[in-house]
């Protein structure tokens, strides 16, 4: 089985100039829960003033549900963040795994955490130490591994070298993220399967952004490749804020429509999914950028077409 990661509640929600309650960030992981997910990005613990979206993580994480077999993933840029992430774990509130990020290009890495290459490398090796002492799952992402908003061009060599020094230091899956959306399937294949062998056994996990409408194609690359767990937003909602062009994540339903439609499963429902996405509709006050979420899943006289394809 496949598994996606929904990253709604965070990536989803941190780059928007509305601002979506406590209450309504909680309702939408109550909904992602019902369509099925089980590992879910809820918050980022980042400085308030530079991510306001984000400001209330400690009350989300304080307000999720119980939910036996669902993740709860806190996204951590710093060791303030991971002792934040920690701090939340230990006061029950239902965190399981700190996500690091490590940033493949120094201008992005200086603009966006503050550090260059090396120091995001000491500074992720000790952050993933941290994480897993206090019994978080440690899993890190390497931002901009297709390509950088500043510096262009980032070496495949590289982002091998920096999966392979993680795996060294402690990581429990790795993940690739085309931050900017600028990813081909060719190269997304070819990377991705370097970065399998690198850091074989551990899992390499895909972080796709749709703003050129190939994220659902890098998919379907990185799964050719190797990749069994895959980053998703409900709606396509997404971007970073200290990253010029990076708008939505690959929708869920995108990913469930491809992923279904080839006779493969996820586990999650994409009926449930496109009720979510235009329940959140009201909640943006605006349609969602997800063309699955418009169009539905492939339905004649009220019942679904059987896929024509199993690839299991």
């Amino acid at each position: 089985m496949l598994q996606i990661v929904e990253v709604s509640p965070r990536d989803g929600l941190q780059n928007e100039k509305i601002e979506v309650s406590t209450a309504d960030k909680l309702a939408l992981i109550g909904r992602l829960i019902a369509m099925g997910a089980t590992r879910i990005e809820v918050a980022s613990f980042v400085n308030p003033r530079r991510v306001p979206q984000m400001a209330d993580a400690e009350a989300v994480v304080a307000g999720l549900p119980a939910a036996p077999g669902v993740s709860f993933i806190g996204l951590c840029l710093n060791q303030r963040g991971v002792d934040r992430a920690i701090a939340s774990k230990e006061s029950g509130r239902g965190l399981d795994e700190a996500g690091c990020v490590l940033v493949a290009s120094d201008k992005f890495g200086i603009i966006n955490q503050g550090q260059s290459i090396v120091q995001g490398i000491a500074a992720n090796i000790a952050m993933l130490a941290s994480a897993r002492a206090a019994g978080l799952k440690a899993q890190i992402t390497i931002s901009a591994a297709f390509g950088c908003p500043y510096e262009g061009h980032v070496p495949p060599a590289r982002v091998i070298d920096l999966a392979r020094r993680m795996a060294d230091a402690g990581a429990e899956e790795v993940a690739l993220a085309d931050t900017i959306g600028v990813a081909v399937p060719g190269q997304v294949r070819d990377l991705v399967g370097a970065v399998i062998e690198a850091v074989a056994p551990i899992p390499v996990r895909l972080h796709l952004h749709d703003p050129r409408g190939l994220a659902p194609a890098n998919a379907w690359a990185g799964y050719e490749a190797g990749v069994r767990v895959f980053d998703s937003a409900l709606g396509g909602l997404g971007g970073c804020p200290f990253a010029p062009g990076a708008a939505g994540n690959v929708g869920t339903e995108e990913l469930l429509y491809l992923f279904s439609r080839s006779g493969l499963d996820t586990g999650l429902d994409l009926a449930a999914a496109v009720e979510a996405n235009h329940w959140f509709t009201g909640i943006m006050g605006r349609a969602l950028p997800s063309r699955v979420g418009k169009a539905g899943d492939f339905i004649i006289d009220g019942a679904r077409v059987p896929a024509g394809l199993s690839l299991s």
